[in-house]
């Protein structure tokens, strides 16, 4: 038994919500919803509201158990449901281990620097990430401090970019868009892609497992009873005495007084959560969509893979100068260098801690440091045989991460249900929401299929 903490202040709390919002950023925000208004226009971009929206409210389902049981969520559904750990390692390094997003960084760097096969820059930036994540004291903190940086740097930009690129109807298309209309169309336009638009509204925000991650992070972040949980080390780095974790959390008296915390922190990192994922997040996509339609619309050829964001490029250095594209695509690699590298390190803590869970082993930072590894040695396979085209990549995970998503939302309620105290667990409205997203991903995913046959 432990004393439930006092709650944080605000300013402390900041941090895990960057690395969630900032999986997405490689993959949704800069490839998928760019890609489709360059393609289609604005009038879908009320997808991405919604999509994100929905996010929030799971993310928020996830960080509560973390927050009562300081512990993720795997150990919690392990506990009812035994192949969770081999379900939970199968459909994450099948939807992630794909290198969709690393190959896109490939691609748009190597444009900058004139190499024609992108495989020669992709196989040393896994390398790369490997080396990152296996030299942290602690995984979480040096993950962390890279997000940060790259976000507090690239997003700006993206938005000073916008500001100077947009007109003033294109804005008018962007806020009709976020309610459905679009030009000729409601909601979804004839010819669009079913598997492309699914793939963009799974990855508004994380998407697929990542999004259980958000327990491991705010554990590690010290949220609640996370307190007392203890971190992961790197694979150069970790001394004896972290070695062996301890996955479970710890109980509490559940008196007056911890129910007040409890609501006071549930206050807190809603706040934060919200700030940084949901409106950062938000806002990010509604600018790149807009930056990729002021620039790039109905330009021939923006329709192949990530070409689109090369002709962004193009037109953004023809419009302010040679070097303002460069920036902008350099910029655009090292946001997706940055998420390959957060995607990583969240599957390998995934798959680790399911590994754990599994066999008995506690020697959590070297099964994390197999998995990290193990992934890096599938993409540099898939480069070597010559998978390489991003979008493709992007694509097939997202669709497979949309159908892993409807399978973790319906665990996750019956988690918090079943395991946390009436006055802990969420308000009823919450609950019919969380039900209504499982419903949409579930139907969206079966349609998807369907369509594919």
């Amino acid at each position: 038994m432990k004393k439930f903490p006092k709650p944080l202040p605000l300013r402390k709390l900041i941090g895990p919500s960057f690395v969630i919002l900032a999986l997405g950023l490689g993959s949704g925000e800069v490839i998928l919803w760019p890609y489709l208004a360059s393609n289609y226009g604005l009038g879908i971009a009320w997808g991405a509201l919604l999509g994100i929206t929905f996010q929030y409210f799971i993310n928020m389902e996830i960080e509560r158990y973390a927050l009562v049981k300081g512990e993720s969520v795997f150990v919690g559904i392990n506990k009812f449901w035994k192949f969770a750990p081999i379900w939970f390692i199968f459909s994450t390094f099948v939807g992630f281990g794909l290198p969709g997003i690393i190959s896109a960084s490939a691609r748009v760097f190597s444009s900058i620097i004139g190499i024609e096969d992108l495989r020669w820059v992709a196989i040393p930036m896994l390398i790369v990430i490997g080396l990152i994540l296996s030299s942290g004291h602690t995984v979480y903190g040096l993950v962390e401090r890279i997000t940060k940086f790259v976000i507090i740097l690239g997003v700006p930009l993206i938005f000073i970019l916008v500001f100077i690129l947009a007109r003033g109807t294109e804005w008018i298309d962007l806020a009709h868009g976020l309610v459905g209309i679009g030009d000729g169309y409601r909601f979804l336009p004839e010819g669009i892609v079913l598997a492309t638009f699914l793939g963009a509204f799974a990855y508004a925000g994380a998407g697929g497992n990542l999004n259980l991650t958000q327990s491991i992070y705010v554990k590690e972040k010290g949220y609640g009873m996370g307190k007392y949980a203890q971190k992961l080390g790197g694979l150069f780095r970790s001394s004896k005495k972290d070695v062996e974790v301890r996955l479970e959390g710890y109980d509490f008296k559940q008196t007056e007084k911890s129910y007040e915390n409890f609501k006071v922190w549930w206050k807190r990192i809603s706040i934060e959560h919200l700030i940084v994922f949901w409106f950062i997040g938000a806002l990010s996509i509604a600018l790149l969509m807009l930056l990729s339609y002021s620039t790039v619309f109905g330009v021939e050829g923006a329709e192949q893979g990530i070409n689109f964001v090369i002709f962004e490029g193009s037109v953004i250095a023809s419009r302010l100068g040679y070097w303002v594209g460069v920036i902008f695509l350099s910029a655009v690699a090292i946001m997706l260098f940055q998420t390959q590298l957060g995607v990583m390190d969240s599957t390998s803590r995934i798959m680790a801690e399911n590994a754990c869970l599994k066999t008995g082993n506690t020697h959590l930072a070297k099964l994390y440091s197999i998995f990290v590894w193990a992934q890096i040695s599938f993409g540099i396979l898939l480069f070597l045989i010559g998978i390489t085209e991003p979008k493709t990549l992007i694509v097939l995970g997202a669709c497979i991460n949309a159908v892993a998503m409807a399978v973790h939302v319906a665990l996750v309620f019956f988690l918090n249900r079943g395991s946390l105290s009436k006055q802990f667990q969420a308000s009823w409205w919450r609950k019919i929401l969380i039900g209504l997203i499982f419903v949409f991903f579930s139907v969206f995913s079966i349609v998807v299929l369907l369509s594919q046959f």
